[in-house]
């Protein structure tokens, strides 16, 4: 028996990158996943390679009754609602403060963040009927600490944290669990800046940033799909309210191979002891 047995999910974003990797190991560990996202060529595609455990419908999580549908249409096909993933997102609006638009800012904030209070809201009646479920949202380690990412993903990823916080102490009274994912470095298309990039620009990315955290590689999709997996499954019963750092150790510190080298030499100290 998989460690998601009947496990209903809605993916959003569940087409490609760390939603799709999240969708197949759902599907392996024998849930049943709704891919909820705007890419409808690569979302069909995925749903029809794994069968009847899976279905598609096109979502632009910014449409409030985009993401209403998608709840609605995992209930009718499935009969209930374990777990959602609020994943979908994209880089946003980007360079200096005083040249991003109203219309950027309300784009980013509409999918990274309204997107996500969108799935919260509409899977929380269900699943406090349920008595139950589990609601995981992507953030970023950007939502974290300043300086690895533009302006407003930055903000929009902090306001997920808060959101997922906030959200678990009134869920937690329906034993609903509210938690974040931060991912650091990983190679996706949309880390890479490009839709659908191919295998050369994402392994450019894993080349150039692997000496960047302690653990000598970029992270990747099915990296973080292990940690959703876990948040999904009652592995994790006793665990909300938190924002899950996957990162290959970037945000505990400089890596040791980098700190001075009088810090990494051996250098015995003299002990002196005083007479007696």
């Amino acid at each position: 028996m998989g460690r998601l047995e009947n496990n209903v999910a809605v993916v959003t974003g569940g087409a490609s990158g760390i939603g799709e990797a999240t969708t197949r190991r759902f599907v392996a560990e024998g849930g049943k996943v709704l891919i909820a996202d705007m890419q409808v060529d690569l979302g069909n595609q995925l749903a029809n390679e794994l069968g009847d455990s899976a279905a598609f419908l096109e979502t632009n999580v910014a449409d409030e009754t985009n993401v209403q549908d998608a709840v609605a249409d995992a209930v009718d096909r499935w009969g209930r609602l374990d777990t959602i993933f609020n994943n979908a997102g994209f880089g946003g609006a980007l360079g200096p403060i005083s040249d991003i638009s109203v219309e950027e800012y309300d784009m980013t904030m509409d999918v990274l963040l309204k997107g996500v209070f969108f799935g919260i809201k509409h899977a929380a009646p269900i699943m406090i009927k349920q008595g139950s479920g589990s609601i995981i949202n992507t953030a970023s380690i950007c939502g974290i600490e300043s300086g690895f990412g533009p302006h407003l993903y930055s903000v929009a990823k902090a306001a997920v944290i808060a959101l997922t916080q906030t959200t678990a102490l009134e869920l937690a009274e329906h034993d609903i669990r509210v938690n974040a994912v931060c991912p650091g470095f990983t190679v996706t298309a949309l880390a890479v800046g490009k839709p659908g990039a191919d295998e050369d620009r994402k392994d450019d990315m894993r080349e150039r940033a692997a000496g960047s955290q302690p653990l000598q590689r970029v992270g990747e999709a099915d990296d973080l799909a292990n940690m959703v997996l876990f948040l999904a499954s009652d592995e994790s019963a006793w665990i909300t309210g938190q924002a899950h750092v996957v990162d290959g150790g970037l945000m505990a510190g400089k890596p040791w191979r980098k700190q001075p080298k009088s810090f990494r030499e051996p250098n015995p100290i003299k002990i002196y002891r005083l007479p007696d």
